[in-house]
């Protein structure tokens, strides 16, 4: 799920402390911050196809609704994570909804389940190693203030691409929601 640039600039300038005292992290760069509906890995053209019939399923099953974010963590713990990450506040439930029936469409279509409960969040690093991180739990704990907040209002199919930069992501599909909210 996309989110506006005022959104990220916002979450990278908050996540600023956590980069300054974890220095073991590989950081997601602020153009390329989002929420992971589903991670898919990789898959051939006519799986991307049956993804996308997926997708439009299942925006035509949930509406429009508002996302906010605030606060960080990190999994599995934040006294050792190995995800830095900032919460969903508001939406987390129509959010759900909405990879539930994602999952639930994808399943019709042959593609196994993630096999994990879904947590909405927006991937800020990974560690490279745990010590990289330690010392830093504090940071990841609480609500947090607000930092910033959106209308969703479609599903993006997204392709990342690795190099030596990081992650290039682009879009191969955008699906609106048009379900009743």
């Amino acid at each position: 799920m996309l989110l506006p640039e005022t959104v990220r600039l916002r979450v990278d300038e908050a996540a600023a402390p956590l980069r300054e005292r974890a220095r073991g992290v590989s950081w997601v760069r602020a153009e390329n911050l989002h929420v992971t509906l589903r991670f898919l890995g990789s898959v051939d053209e006519a799986t991307l196809g049956r993804v996308r019939e997926a997708l439009a399923e299942a925006a035509a099953e949930v509406g429009p609704f508002r996302l906010a974010l605030a606060g960080f963590g990190g999994f599995p713990s934040p006294s050792a994570p190995r995800v830095l990450w900032v919460g969903v506040t508001d939406g987390a439930e129509p959010l759900g909804a909405l990879h539930a029936r994602v999952e639930a469409a994808l399943a019709r279509r042959g593609l196994p389940p993630e096999g994990r409960a879904f947590h909405p969040h927006v991937t800020l690093g990974r560690a490279r190693e745990p010590r990289g991180v330690s010392g830093i739990a504090e940071l990841l704990e609480g609500r947090g203030e607000p930092l910033g907040e959106t209308r969703v209002e479609a599903v993006h199919l997204m392709r990342s691409d690795l190099d030596p930069g990081g992650a290039r992501y682009g879009v191969l599909a955008r699906e609106p929601l048009t379900g009743h909210a």
